[in-house]
């Protein structure tokens, strides 16, 4: 049994059903002013988006961006790409937290 049900996107905007509406439209406001085209373009926005739903492993938002950046012109290359870059940044943030447990095993063992 799957707990992703990819229909439930659609259900994305009864978020604020059980008494928290005035919250759920003002991040319905907030998230849809960060997408309008700005210094980045729609697009570029589309792309990060997509690499952050890898990153946070949103299957939700891995099918709604998959989507929107090819309705918006990427291909299967500059997404994938977008993806590894996500990845790049990920495997790198995990790594250099080592130093943490280096620090703390040079600590211990001095």
């Amino acid at each position: 049994m799957s707990y992703f049900k990819p229909e439930d996107l659609k259900k994305f905007g009864d978020i604020g059903k059980f008494g928290a509406k005035d919250l759920a439209d003002k991040f319905f406001a907030y998230y849809g002013e960060v997408f309008k085209e700005g210094a980045l373009t729609q697009r570029e926005k589309s792309l990060i988006a997509l690499a952050v739903a890898h990153t946070v492993q949103c299957p939700y938002c891995i099918d709604a961006y998959t989507q929107d950046c090819l309705q918006k012109g990427s291909d299967e290359d500059q997404m994938m790409e977008a993806v590894h870059v996500a990845a790049a940044i990920k495997s790198g943030a995990t790594l250099v937290n080592s130093v943490q447990m280096i620090n703390k095993a040079d600590e211990l063992m001095m």
